[in-house]
């Protein structure tokens, strides 16, 4: 069976399958350290753990008694620091803030901070370059309840010279004043964090989830925020109860999440679970995201960052991850006035979300918001209500609903309009819909430029199963089910292979669009 070696880290290496299987295989398999069977797999991407350091392994996948084998070595560790040595108790009540910020602080180039089997009760800590730090089995980081005890982070400073800006904090696509998160770097290089441990929010246990759109002091936190970051790796770590959006790296490059689970309620809200906004090279690889909101959030910013910080989100792996329940699967935007381009969705599960594909947008996001060459292939999608949707009228932000963002008549193209270009779909299985298949409404002034869907397969609900919903958040739009294909303001629409089973009409609505190939467009 062949694979390949995707991270090697300090004490751990990750591999994937070389395969087009979806997520796991049909049957599991042995993993093997020099030539000893170390477990038993069968998903894609798989985490071996309780390595050591400079140290010369040989990795093995061994199925039906044929084996596959590769070399590597695992990377210098300088220095490994227990910050029970620190003074940390790991008791789940004593407050251990102090004692790993110490050991970070201690951490020499290359080293490792190690937190053994306990609960570390802690206000947010801080990072920084050249360093891994390592949540053993059993660990937990347990954030503190009360926001008072949260350091703010400001959102836009003055430099001295007055001639820059210094930005820290942001909400929401703007630079404004927010807590910092549990897990907070800024301006470092070469960060590892690994586990198998848990980061904890506790947000369940706090008052972050109350009134969460009012601000009281800062805006909510995150678990792991990562500013101006570049070479972070995220392995085989468990994310929970996130105040807010759990993962949010933030104007970072070349940065990889690695077999992470990142759960948090279904009621709660916004908490998204990974939204890379402004960052370029993003690799998403074994994840598995169950969430209160967007399972991935793809953004960068809103007008007044893309206008004098401005930064596109691009080249974007992932690949071989389950999203479960949350509102989209993968969504890209809304805040994304940078412009998203060069994303790349393959052999994933959407389980259960409100929407599959999701492309958001609105006016003012500007001309800067270009989303561009956006591909999702080999997806499995089971009871996705709506499995693709694309929205230029969304209704976000306090004049979401004015007649500026809403009106549905023809506005002047200016430095305010944003542009959708191709979104594509191809091999992908679609069973228990809801509300439509496809449902795209670009603007009328600037329409969606190219859609394509390839061998599509698509099963409805029986029709007493189904019931209304809206697959566009945006006013004056009817709720639907049992819809196949709604499209107006296209440019290019082409539906190639397209199977579609059980909806309640025979022929796709399409208003408003240009060219048109709907080869092979069947109703069963």
């Amino acid at each position: 069976m062949e694979f390949n070696i995707v991270e090697v880290f300090g004490r751990s290496v990750t591999i994937e399958l070389v395969s087009d299987l979806i997520f796991k295989q049909e049957r599991s398999f042995s993993v093997l350290i020099n030539g000893q069977k170390r477990l038993t797999a069968d998903r894609n991407v798989v985490t071996v753990t309780d390595l050591l350091p400079d140290t010369e392994y040989v990795i093995g996948i061994e199925q039906d008694g044929a084996v596959e084998e590769k070399r590597f070595t695992t990377r210098h560790e300088s220095a490994l620091l227990d910050v029970r040595k620190f003074g940390a108790k790991g008791d789940g009540k004593s407050c251990d803030t102090a004692a790993i910020q110490a050991a970070i602080c201690a951490c020499p180039k290359d080293g490792c901070v190690y937190l053994p089997e306990g609960v570390y009760y802690v206000t947010p800590l801080f990072l920084k370059s050249d360093m891994t730090l390592w949540l053993d089995d059993g660990a937990v980081i347990l954030g503190d309840c009360k926001r008072e005890n949260y350091p703010v982070l400001p959102g836009m400073i003055r430099t001295t010279d007055e001639g820059d800006e210094y930005n820290l904090g942001t909400w929401e696509g703007n630079p404004l004043d927010a807590f910092a998160s549990l897990i907070t770097a800024i301006d470092v290089k070469n960060l590892d964090i690994i586990g198998p441990g848990t980061l904890d929010g506790n947000a369940q246990n706090a008052d972050w989830w109350v009134n969460p759109k009012v601000k009281r002091t800062a805006w909510r936190p995150n678990v792991v925020y990562l500013v101006r970051c570049e070479n972070v790796r995220i392995q085989n770590v468990t994310v929970l109860n996130s105040p807010c959006w759990t993962v949010h790296p933030y104007y970072c490059d070349n940065i990889s999440f690695l077999n992470l689970y990142i759960h948090n309620p279904s009621d709660s809200p916004n908490t998204d679970g990974l939204d890379p906004e402004s960052c370029n090279g993003v690799t998403v690889l074994g994840t598995v995201i169950s969430v209160g909101d967007d399972c991935m959030a793809i953004k960068s910013g809103k007008y007044y960052m893309a206008l004098n910080h401005h930064k596109v989100t691009e080249n974007v792996v992932i690949r071989n991850c389950r999203f479960e329940r949350g509102h989209g699967s993968v969504t890209v935007g809304s805040e994304a006035a940078g412009g998203v381009k060069n994303v790349r969705v393959s052999q994933c599960i959407f389980d259960g979300t409100d929407r599959g594909l999701r492309i958001k947008t609105r006016r003012g996001r500007g001309k800067r918001s270009v989303l561009d060459d956006i591909v999702f292939e080999n997806i499995n999608m089971n009871g996705v209500h709506m499995p693709f949707t694309i929205n230029m009228f969304y209704f976000c932000d306090p004049d979401g609903h004015s007649d500026y963002v809403q009106n549905q008549e023809p506005e002047k193209v200016d430095d305010m309009t944003p542009y959708i270009g191709t979104i594509a779909g191809r091999r992908i299985n679609c069973e228990g819909v809801n509300a439509c298949v496809l449902c795209a409404v670009g603007l009328p002034e600037s329409v969606i430029g190219k859609l394509e869907f390839t061998d599509i397969k698509a099963v409805f609900l029986p029709a007493d199963e189904r019931t209304l919903e809206r697959p566009v958040m945006m006013d004056n739009f009817d709720e639907m089910e049992g819809r196949s294909i709604y499209a107006k303001n296209v440019g290019q629409l082409i539906l190639k292979n397209v199977e579609i089973s059980g909806a309640g009409d025979d022929t796709p609505e399409l208003i408003n669009v240009g060219a048109k190939d709907l080869e092979n467009l069947n109703y069963t």
